[in-house]
């Protein structure tokens, strides 16, 4: 079902849990596409109810960016979460989620603020706020539908790092999935911006998983100085790509690495035709 209030979500959640049904929520920004469907299938292996909420949350977007003109498709959307049995589509408007009339700052609106250490670095470096807004909706939504597991896609991996240290550190009792990154069979991570590029573009891209496959490749051969393995990755990039960053982390606690070991995440983002694209990989498999 399709649902716009919050008191509606709420009371049918209070329904199930009478029942002692587990609730899985899946948190996204709409235009789904195989990766979010695999996010949901995950939840619906691990839950009795999943809920869907498609909301473009304003708060989580910079003045330069995107936010007017990111993709929106919540008839699709639905139509597509119908196909996957999702019990609940929660898609609100932004006056539903922070009022009427609200000034959508973080002076006169509570925000929920992640460690400066977790945001100041990778994503959060170009887009300060980003993570706040991030983290302020999740927890809105945490709040709102109560759920036991939320799944969240490893293609956001400093998100995903964040959030799990959001609901640690807060003593939030909800269970963190994180779900593998799915890949066009031309290796480009799904995303819904990908809609932006054209078909030159597309093939761009491929630049990003080449770069992190390259890498691996290369620590297994035995490289792990982290200045030598991001030598590697130039061959692949042209005048085509933007090169925003391109760093060694550790999986867990974000912090730098100089040397690669199997507790490393490499992370890349990169401009294509002016879309802005974020890759990773794990060093060694999980």
């Amino acid at each position: 079902m399709l649902l716009n209030k919050i008191e509606d979500v709420r009371k049918q959640v209070a329904e199930w849990k009478k029942q002692g049904l587990k609730i899985g929520l899946v948190p996204t920004m709409g235009a789904l596409h195989e990766g979010h469907l695999s996010l949901i299938k995950k939840a619906k292996a691990n839950c009795d109810k999943v809920v869907v909420s498609v909301f473009v949350n304003p708060i989580q977007f910079g003045p330069s960016e995107d936010f007017d003109k990111y993709p929106r498709t919540l008839d699709a959307d639905t139509k597509l979460c119908d196909t996957e049995s999702v019990d609940i589509v929660f898609a609100p408007a932004p006056a539903e989620m922070y009022g009427e009339g609200q000034r959508l700052s973080n002076d006169t609106l509570t925000y929920v603020c992640p460690p400066f250490f977790y945001v100041n670095k990778l994503c959060g470096k170009s887009r300060v706020g980003h993570f706040d807004g991030v983290c302020t909706v999740v927890m809105k939504l945490f709040n709102i539908v109560q759920p036991d597991c939320a799944f969240f896609g490893q293609k956001d991996a400093q998100q995903v790092i964040i959030i799990k240290k959001m609901v640690k550190d807060l003593n939030v009792p909800i269970e963190i999935t994180q779900c593998p990154i799915v890949r066009e069979s031309s290796g480009l991570a799904l995303s819904s911006r990908n809609k932006y590029l054209s078909e030159e573009g597309k093939k761009d891209a491929l630049a990003l998983s080449k770069v992190l496959n390259n890498i691996k490749a290369c620590y297994q051969k035995g490289i792990t100085d982290v200045s030598a393995l991001k030598e590697t990755a130039y061959s692949f990039l042209t005048d085509k790509h933007d090169l925003e960053y391109l760093e060694f982390v550790d999986k867990t606690t974000l912090e730098d690495k100089e040397k690669a070991d199997r507790e490393t995440l490499v992370l890349v983002a990169c401009r294509v035709e002016n879309v802005r694209l974020i890759d990773n990989i794990y060093i060694e498999e999980n």
